[in-house]
């Protein structure tokens, strides 16, 4: 069997061994169906909202649950393996750097895969019941790959933190400040300049700035699909860009990709 899919099988196997993706679907699946009646609930009527209402509020609240869930899942990969010695022991079977990474990244990535279109899934099926079918499909196909995304994002920077720290404490808290500055720092720090520029950012500098950011990324392609009514704050700016959907994705594929090659750059040169 080729190793980078055996190491994959057993990323994966772990996964469900320790309850990962059975507790990610079953967050991902509450969180959707909950959003998918939370307008009408405070109404006093039980019924789905609107699509756009939906996708909005699961934008939303995705952007904070999706990396902090990537982050803990993965912070631990290399260096938790290298204090227990099992990297070392691994490192003795005939398996490149390259290929064990590639492979925890294909199973761990499978596990928010798997878990994101169960659990994103389930809304769009509550929704298809009274939406129109193919509209349903075709905003959930996006959020549901921007999403997937962004995990894969969260997981190869949770890559480089793990071999770039010398403890597993020091992994977590590294973790948890990437996970801050991505989801709330970042954006704090863009509204400061917006508000202290006397000209601001045209809205062009204002999208380029936010592609830094993969959880921006994430909410300016799926936003950009709604009114702008729907949208509050600085992407209310920033939706109507003139960048296509299609090179937004590939800009968070670079998220995915530029990590995952400085991560094995490291792993060739890390002293075990």
């Amino acid at each position: 069997m080729n190793p980078i899919i055996a190491v994959g099988i057993k990323e994966f196997q772990d996964g469900l061994r320790n309850r990962w993706l059975i507790s990610i679907t079953l967050i991902f699946s509450v969180m959707a169906i909950g959003l998918s009646y939370y307008g009408s609930a405070a109404s006093g009527q039980l019924s789905a909202p609107s699509l756009s209402t939906t996708i909005a509020s699961l934008s939303s609240l995705s952007v904070f649950i999706i990396p902090l869930i990537a982050l803990l899942l993965c912070y631990d990969s290399f260096v938790g393996e290298q204090e227990s010695g099992t990297l070392l022991l691994l490192m003795t079977y005939p398996i490149s750097h390259s290929q064990l990474l590639l492979g925890k990244f294909i199973g761990q990535g499978s596990i928010i895969s798997l878990a994101t279109i169960i659990g994103f899934g389930s809304a769009g099926l509550l929704l298809s019941a009274t939406s129109s079918a193919s509209a349903i499909f075709s905003s959930f196909a996006l959020f549901i790959t921007t999403s997937i995304l962004l995990g894969l994002a969260f997981i190869s920077l949770a890559y480089l933190i793990s071999l770039l720290a010398s403890e597993k404490s020091k992994a977590a808290g590294a973790a948890l400040l990437i996970w801050l500055f991505f989801v709330l720092v970042f954006d704090l720090t863009l509204l400061a300049l917006l508000v202290g520029m006397d000209d601001g950012l045209s809205q062009h500098s204002l999208v380029q700035v936010m592609m830094f950011n993969p959880a921006d990324l994430f909410r300016l392609i799926n936003l950009s699909a709604l009114n702008t009514s729907d949208v509050s704050g600085v992407l209310a700016v920033a939706i109507n860009s003139s960048y296509s959907t299609t090179t937004l994705l590939l800009t968070m594929l670079a998220w995915i990709i530029a990590p995952l090659v400085a991560a094995m750059i490291i792993f060739r040169h890390k002293k075990l």
